[in-house]
């Protein structure tokens, strides 16, 4: 299994770091990564409910389901 330093950043950093910051807050580097991994454990499990749905289109609703 990859780790996070691994693993290509899906990611826009400056983006995601802006939309952190708020008025008061600093971002550091961990919370993109962990923001990373969940990103990428969102499309693992989306993948999985396709395959089980028999599907191979992945729809907003296998990303979006609890």
């Amino acid at each position: 299994m990859e780790t996070a330093r691994e693993k290509d950043m899906l990611l826009v950093a400056s983006k995601t770091k802006e939309a952190l910051k708020g008025s008061d807050y600093n971002v550091s580097a961990e919370a993109l990564d962990a923001l990373n991994n969940y990103v990428y454990w969102l499309v693992e499990q989306a993948q999985k409910k396709c395959t089980a749905n028999g599907r191979k289109t992945i729809k907003a609703y296998d990303i979006l389901a609890n």
